[in-house]
């Protein structure tokens, strides 16, 4: 009885660019389609809901920890140029607003953070990718990645400046060598969970190597890779604070570690918990506003948010 082959024949002349728009297509439908097999119909949270559950707790505690420190400074009564009080501080945010000084530095660390990180991913994406299919090449480069991961990324601050100067090269290669390594051991997790029936479905339907690492592969570990994203993101905020804390003066532009190296330098500790506030609150923002719905999102799909909101 002859076997249905279709899908595993060569392509006849003149049908060659259909075939393989078909397979592309079915590589692509493949992992959401699976995806939609695990998920679980659930309802949409509505906006008050999102509030309550997401937004409102961490205000509050935040407000908490306000009043905790008010009250503290009320009470003992410290010297104010060792712990100053929240209005202190913030009328050292308000100065740094009216002089543009924060404008400034908030502008100038988010470029850097943002140029470094995406070319921390252009490089990290490509490089996991290829460690997590070529097995001789992980077990040899494998070890150093991880190593250069534990590494902190301000040893290569005196090495950067002695290379490049102080220029916003030194920055970005710090951002580069502290973000990478996160990024290419987070996809390679990704790729060490995805079940084995994906990759023989691929190969099934036609896919060779390289289509089988980008069409089905990535998308499928996408929750390792995301999560090394974030953590890549993370060492890339904190790389950049390093750098510009250490390299200050010659072209390097003035960022926000820059701002709090200036306020160390007056003595200013007011001006130092100020920059310390803000630049927790740019790391936070950024993870609320693209890295959780992103994770939601993704792990909604894959029906791996169960109840939870």
């Amino acid at each position: 009885m002859p076997h249905d082959t279709t899908l595993l024949d060569e392509p006849t002349p003149g049908t060659s660019t259909g075939v393989a728009t078909e397979r592309h297509d079915e590589l692509r439908s493949l992992e959401a389609g699976l995806d939609r097999l695990q998920t679980d119909p659930e309802r949409t949270p509505g906006a008050w809901q999102r509030f309550t559950t997401s937004v409102l707790p961490p205000i509050l505690f935040v407000v908490a920890l306000i009043a905790v420190w008010q009250l503290y400074v009320v009470i003992a009564q410290p010297r104010p140029d060792i712990v100053p009080g929240p209005l202190d501080v913030v009328a050292a945010i308000s100065s740094a607003w009216e002089s543009g000084r924060l404008q400034l530095a908030v502008v100038t660390s988010l470029e850097r953070g943002l140029v470094g990180f995406l070319i921390a991913v252009a490089v990290g994406t490509p490089l996991g990718l290829l460690l997590a299919e070529v097995k001789p090449l992980r077990r040899a480069v494998g070890p150093i990645i991880s190593g250069l991961q534990v590494l902190p990324s301000v040893a290569w601050v005196p090495a950067a400046i002695l290379w490049f100067g102080l220029t916003d090269a030194t920055v970005y290669f710090v951002v580069l060598m502290g973000a990478t390594p996160s990024i290419i051991n987070g996809l390679i997790a990704g790729v060490d969970q995805v079940p084995p029936q994906l990759r023989r479905v691929g190969t099934v339907l036609g896919a060779g190597r390289t289509q089988l690492a980008t069409l089905v592969v990535l998308p499928a570990a996408l929750p390792g890779y995301v999560a090394g994203l974030k953590q890549g993101w993370a060492f890339s905020w904190r790389s950049l604070m390093a750098a510009e804390i250490i390299t200050t003066g010659g072209t390097i532009g003035f960022g926000l570690g820059s701002m709090l190296d200036n306020s160390r330098f007056l003595a200013d500790i007011s001006g130092v918990l100020a920059t310390i506030l803000v630049i927790l609150a740019i790391g936070i923002l950024i993870e609320l506003v693209f890295f959780a719905p992103l994770e939601r999102r993704m792990l909604r799909r894959r029906g791996l948010l169960g109840g939870a909101r």
